[in-house]
């Protein structure tokens, strides 16, 4: 599962993304990845681990809500659509 989301900054600046990733790992545990950055820079990118599905997509949905608060919009989302609820 993939969502990325945007915001325009400061007039002048570059639209500021942030995306989120859901990724199985090889040892059957799940990683939380963020990227956020202005667009067509570098980006800072973390990850996190979570034992279970459920619980990484609680995660993901936790980080979603929160640059939604924050202003940012969904611009795409990609895989597992029927799980989300925006």
């Amino acid at each position: 599962m993939r969502i990325y989301l945007q915001v325009q900054s400061e007039p002048g600046l570059p639209v500021r993304y942030y995306q989120i990733q859901l990724q199985p790992d090889m040892l059957g545990g799940w990683g939380v990845v963020r990227e956020w950055g202005f667009q067509g820079r570098s980006g800072t990118v973390r990850r996190n681990h979570y034992d279970s599905h459920d619980e990484a997509m609680d995660a993901l949905e936790k980080v979603r809500n929160q640059q939604l608060q924050k202003g940012y919009r969904v611009m795409f989302m990609q895989g597992e659509e029927g799980d989300m609820n925006l």
